[in-house]
């Protein structure tokens, strides 16, 4: 019987099955035993010096790029194998705490804390794989989202704090966040937000304007703001275009009812008149909603990673 190997160093405890050993699967698709298996993931990562999550290959900078190449040098699968898909193609600079990726391979593990470990050991410090477990074959990690949370971080104070410059937006106006509040809630609900996205450069085809936005919530601690929205979905720079006319709106240079009056001309010119796209570095993709039948893990699948803890039972060296 030929096994599939996976190279990786002989301490790690991760054993394969065979793809021709079916066993193992549970699964089946259309009445047929699927022959792969797929894998979710939750990463988080600080989008500083990255060119957003969309793969290019080198020497362009992106998350996918080095999770895939990570991927590819453990199980020595080629990217068309792995199939990597992301849920939110998050732009240059934005970071992420709940991004949800899925990829597939042949073989089974009936132990992913060691796979979890040996990826993590491979990526920059700046990238890291919060969870592995296994997936449904039906889910995907774009197409079977029911809604996405972002978070805006803005600095309100005269002077940046520089442990937040790369995570928050400085504002050195005082900003009315009762206005904020008053303008955000006209962004609740279902609307045409083709007044608030940029035309992609990638080719996406046309996306549907048309976006649930379920809450919209500012929340002030200190001299930070966090602006909390939650939809069904957004266009391309969405987000940053609707909390670039709230802090307008905080400056008191706009009445909140300006958002429905832009809103209502559905057309991206209108929006520019009054605001350009708030800065990345401020924005974080938080947590990704999904059916729960489609994250139920297949029968007889190995438990969740979500990292190994190391213990000793002797400290030798202090801080080691």
């Amino acid at each position: 019987m030929v096994f599939v190997s996976l190279c990786l160093s002989s301490h790690l405890p991760v054993c394969l099955f065979p793809p021709s050993d079916t066993s193992h699967l549970g699964d089946k698709i259309d009445g047929k035993i699927s022959t792969n298996y797929k894998w979710r993931m939750i990463v988080a990562y600080d989008g500083t010096k990255f060119k957003g999550w969309q793969y290019q290959p080198p020497p362009t900078p992106t998350i996918q790029w080095h999770i895939e190449d990570a991927l590819i040098r453990i199980t020595k699968l080629d990217r068309g194998d792995l199939c990597l898909v992301g849920a939110g193609r998050t732009d240059t600079g934005v970071h992420a705490f709940g991004q949800v990726a899925h990829f597939t391979t042949p073989f089974n593990y009936n132990n992913l804390d060691g796979f979890h470990s040996a990826i993590n050991g491979i990526l920059p410090k700046e990238i890291r794989i919060r969870e592995i477990s296994p997936a449904h074959p039906e889910f995907h990690a774009r197409f079977s989202t029911m809604s996405k949370m972002y978070r805006y971080k803005i600095y309100n104070e005269p002077v940046m704090d520089p442990f937040h410059r790369l995570y928050a937006f400085h504002s050195e106006y005082r900003l009315n966040t009762e206005a904020m509040r008053e303008a955000a809630k006209y962004f609740v609900g279902k609307h045409d937000f083709s007044s608030f996205g940029n035309v992609p450069s990638r080719n996406d085809g046309t996306p549907n304007p048309v976006k649930e936005i379920f809450r919209f919530d500012i929340n002030e601690s200190s001299a930070i703001l966090d602006l909390e929205v939650e939809g069904s979905g957004f266009l391309y720079r969405q987000v940053r275009n609707m909390v670039a006319l709230l802090i307008q709106v905080g400056r008191e240079a706009l009445p909140p009812d300006i958002v429905p009056k832009i809103l209502e001309a559905r057309d991206r010119k209108e929006l520019a008149k009054f605001s350009l796209p708030a800065p990345p570095h401020g924005l974080c993709l938080v947590s990704i909603k999904y059916d729960p039948e489609k994250i139920n893990p297949p029968s007889g699948a190995p438990p969740a990673s979500f990292g190994r803890t190391h213990t000793i039972s002797k400290c030798k060296l202090p801080f080691y």
